[in-house]
């Protein structure tokens, strides 16, 4: 591939990843601003901790859904209770795949 067509092939995925991160941000702005408002309530830290430990968690279930919402679904499908081998393994694979995708979004 020519250093002309990687550089378009590059901007193109920048602009996509930040029309992903936009929808993200929108979807999640309350969360955010809940959990920046609790963290602005609450000065201890250790306090701050337990007391906007949901709205932390609400966020980055948010933020996750937004980034990679096939693979998040599949994870609370298929690991949220016990069942057999078979359903382990799909939930292990689930959770690869959600993992493969997170870290195709994080930027190098």
């Amino acid at each position: 591939m020519s250093g002309r067509g990687r550089q378009q092939r590059d901007e193109e995925e920048v602009e996509e990843k930040a029309a992903e991160a936009h929808v993200a941000s929108a979807r999640c702005g309350a969360a955010y601003r809940a959990l920046c408002e609790c963290h602005g309530r609450v000065r201890d830290r250790l306090q701050r901790k337990v007391l906007c430990r949901h709205l932390n968690r609400a966020l980055a279930e948010c933020m996750v859904s937004s980034c990679c919402p096939e693979e998040a679904e599949a994870v609370r499908a298929l690991c949220s209770s016990a069942g057999t081998s078979l359903k382990r393994s799909q939930c292990e694979r689930a959770q690869f795949a959600l993992a493969f995708c997170l870290s195709s979004h994080q930027q190098q």
